[in-house]
C-alpha cells in the first residue's frame, strides 16, 4: 500500500478552515469543488499577508457542506483556507486602524457539544469512518474536562459539530476553528479514509475535532510532512503550560505521538498522547 503524506490543513475560525490530508511518504493533493477562475488578486494576497499567512502558491477554491451551503475563499500553501468574507473583514480592519483581523479560537467552558456523524446521500460516512468517529468521541469523553460530547448518526446538520464524508480519493480531513465560544461546525473526512482501518479513522476524526476545539498542529513551526512553517498568524500559536517547552505548538521538543501532529500514517492507533491530555485538561 502506498504511504500517504498529510497535507494537513486543520481549522480556523468559521471564516478560516484548515484541512489535514495525510501520508508521510507520498503527497496527496486536496480535492476541492468549484475552483474559482483567475489568479488570486493583489488585494486578497495583501489580506492574506495581513493575517500573517504566506501569500505564495495561493489559489481560489470553494468548499461544499451537507446543508447545501458553500464557502469560497483562498487556499494558501496547500494548508489554510480563508473565506472571501474573512478577507474583506481583514482588509477593512487593516484600513481602519492598522491592526490585523483577530479572533479568539476557544470553546466556552462547561458545555455539552452535540456531534452528528452525517448519514445522508453522498455525504454519508462509511462504516469505518463512523467507527473511527465513535471511538474519537469516546476518547474525548474519557478525559477530565468540562466539555461533554453527545454523538448521534443522522442525516441532519442541526448540531454543534457535523462530521461528514467529503468524498475524493484523498486521505485526511478538514475542520474549522471555534467562533463565538462555539466549536468549529463542519468537519470533513476525505473519502480516501475508507482505505484505512478504524484506528486510523479514529486518529483523523480526533485530530479534526481538536482543530474544532481550537488546537493547532503540534509541529506547526516546521510541519513534519513538508517542512512548512504555518506561521502564528493573527489567530496565534500559543504554547500550553504543562507541555514540554517548544513542544505543543512547534519547536525542538516535538511530541511525536501527539494526535495533533500534521501528518499521519497507516500505523496510527487513534489515541491521545499524554501531553495531548495535559493540554486538553489545561484548556477545558
Amino acid at each position: 500500500m502506498k504511504k500517504i503524506k498529510v497535507l494537513a490543513l486543520c481549522a480556523i475560525v468559521a471564516s478560516f478552515a484548515m484541512s489535514c490530508s495525510d501520508d508521510r511518504d507520498e503527497p496527496l493533493n486536496e480535492s476541492q469543488t468549484d475552483i474559482l477562475s483567475g489568479p488570486v488578486s493583489k488585494e486578497h494576497k495583501t489580506a492574506i499577508e495581513n493575517l500573517g499567512l504566506g501569500s505564495n502558491e495561493v489559489k481560489y477554491v470553494t468548499n461544499e457542506y451537507p446543508d447545501g451551503t458553500s464557502k469560497s475563499g483562498v487556499l494558501t500553501a496547500d494548508d489554510i483556507f480563508v473565506t472571501l468574507d474573512a478577507l474583506a473583514q481583514t482588509e477593512l480592519a487593516s484600513d481602519a486602524d492598522g491592526k490585523q483581523y483577530r479572533t479568539r479560537a476557544l470553546v466556552s467552558q462547561n458545555r455539552t457539544i452535540n456531534v452528528v456523524g452525517y448519514t445522508g446521500g453522498r455525504f454519508a460516512l462509511t462504516s469505518r469512518m463512523r467507527t473511527g468517529l465513535q471511538r474519537a468521541v469516546d476518547n474525548y469523553n474519557a478525559i477530565n474536562i468540562s466539555l461533554r460530547f453527545n454523538l448521534r448518526f443522522a442525516a441532519t446538520t442541526n448540531a454543534d459539530m457535523v462530521v461528514y464524508n467529503a468524498g475524493s480519493s484523498d486521505a485526511g480531513g478538514q475542520a474549522e476553528f471555534p467562533s463565538g465560544g462555539r466549536p468549529g461546525k463542519f468537519i470533513q473526512i476525505f473519502g480516501g479514509m475508507d482505505r484505512f482501518n478504524s484506528d486510523v479513522n479514529e486518529h483523523v476524526a480526533a485530530h479534526e475535532m481538536g482543530h474544532a476545539l481550537g488546537f493547532r498542529h503540534t509541529d506547526y513551526a516546521r510541519r513534519r510532512c513538508d517542512n512548512i512553517n504555518e506561521g502564528q498568524s493573527s489567530f496565534g500559536a500559543i504554547a500550553i503550560p504543562g507541555t514540554p517547552s517548544g513542544n505543543q505548538w512547534g519547536g525542538s521538543n516535538i511530541d511525536s505521538n501527539s494526535i495533533m501532529i500534521s501528518c499521519f500514517d497507516s500505523g496510527e492507533d487513534g489515541e491521545f498522547s499524554n501531553f495531548d491530555i495535559v493540554a486538553l485538561e489545561f484548556l477545558y
